[in-house]
């Protein structure tokens, strides 16, 4: 029993000391006064030349301010043994959003504890890169441009709209906003392949019942929603976000994904591959009057639909990219030949392909029940002259 005790406190002292050196404290003895559980009431400093120091005594405790420093005293007075867990409360105080504190959300680092899964990553990421058509870019008004004059079907579309929804959130003054009927007017449809898909970035109010009005005018059936948190490590300042509009403090915008024609998880493997990123992206908003959207969002899409044939509608020349079409009216220039562009792909090399190692490491899903495996696309398909890069 005596060991059982002495084992016990040992753990005691550990704890406290870690949380002492968690909260900046000097020592354990300062924790009671750091937490508010101290019984003792601190005295006040006698300043030199204060002759009155001990009269004015009784009302220290009255006259001292306490300044707030950090997150130390979150949870001041309660039984937590540890108060930085209150991060709804310190973005009350500073501004700094609770996402700020998720370790590991950034593309180089997210993987280091998942070999096999940072080797799939970086497989596919070169075999991507090998099989890239040569980026091209048009500077087009939309408003009256024909999405028939590209010549072409695409196995993906991404459409990042002007919103007027920036103009109160982003304070973005310096374009054209469109509006949720002149995006739906957007003739999508005519330019997607008979399997395909679209993403488009619907903001996080209006947009998300408006968005799937367009998906479902556009032939698309909404299948995914990809979610952006935004974070504001480097301008904690939160009081720019207050939509009059919105009920709760807005710190994330959506990307609806849609699906046209008839693609399985299990069988299509020769144009998806499934499972392999997540429907979150976390990273730092952009700066005030920007609508730069993350550039996970390109490795998302690019490591799960296959196809080649890739077209960004709303582009600007920082979202110029290889393996992509961007077209829009804030680009700068133009290189777009619609004959050059289709001569990039043939019937045999529409997809990327597969290696035998991405085709062991991707994850898999079961066939459907009941079918078995007959006529599972997914494990040899690329052996079927759709290869490339082995």
């Amino acid at each position: 029993m005596g060991d059982m005790l002495k084992e016990l406190r040992e753990r005691s002292k550990k704890r406290k000391q870690l949380l002492a050196q968690t909260l900046g404290v000097s020592g354990v003895e300062e924790l009671r006064q750091v937490l508010g559980t101290s019984t003792e009431v601190p005295k006040r400093k006698k300043e030199k030349g204060d002759d009155s120091g001990e009269k004015n005594e009784g009302k220290a405790g009255n006259t001292d301010e306490l300044i707030y420093r950090d997150s130390s005293t979150f949870l001041k007075g309660t039984q937590s043994s540890n108060p930085h867990n209150d991060y709804c409360q310190h973005f009350v105080d500073t501004g700094q959003r609770p996402q700020n504190f998720i370790r590991d959300v950034g593309l180089a680092d997210r993987f280091e504890e998942y070999p096999k899964l940072r080797e799939l990553i970086k497989l596919k990421d070169e075999l991507i890169s090998k099989t890239a058509t040569p980026p091209m870019y048009l500077k087009c008004d939309l408003t009256n441009y024909d999405l028939k004059n590209l010549n072409s079907k695409f196995d993906v579309i991404l459409i990042e709209p002007p919103l007027e929804e920036y103009q109160r959130t982003m304070g973005v003054t310096n374009i054209q906003f469109w509006t949720w009927d002149q995006i739906m007017n957007l003739d999508v449809g005519e330019v997607a392949a008979q399997r395909s898909f679209v993403f488009l970035w619907c903001g996080s109010s209006e947009g998300l019942d408006m968005g799937r009005i367009c998906l479902r005018k556009w032939g698309f059936r909404r299948c995914e929603d990809i979610c952006w948190i935004r974070t504001n490590i480097k301008n904690p300042g939160h009081s720019k976000n207050l939509d009059p509009r919105a009920v709760f403090q807005r710190t994330k915008e959506h990307c609806l994904m849609g699906i046209k024609g008839t693609v399985r998880r299990s069988t299509d493997g020769d144009f998806i591959h499934a499972n392999v990123d997540i429907d979150l992206i976390i990273s730092e908003e952009p700066e005030y009057g920007s609508l730069e959207k993350p550039v996970e969002i390109f490795h998302i899409i690019e490591h799960f639909c296959l196809g080649r044939r890739r077209l960004h509608i709303f582009g600007r020349d920082s979202t110029i990219r290889p393996g992509w079409l961007t077209i829009g009216p804030e680009l700068t220039n133009s290189n777009f030949n619609a004959e050059t562009y289709s001569s990039y792909f043939n019937a045999s090399n529409i997809t990327t392909g597969c290696t035998d190692r991405i085709e062991a490491l991707r994850p898999k899903s079961p066939p459907p029940k009941g079918k078995g495996s007959s006529g599972n696309r997914g494990r040899g398909s690329f052996n079927r002259g759709r290869a490339r890069g082995r």
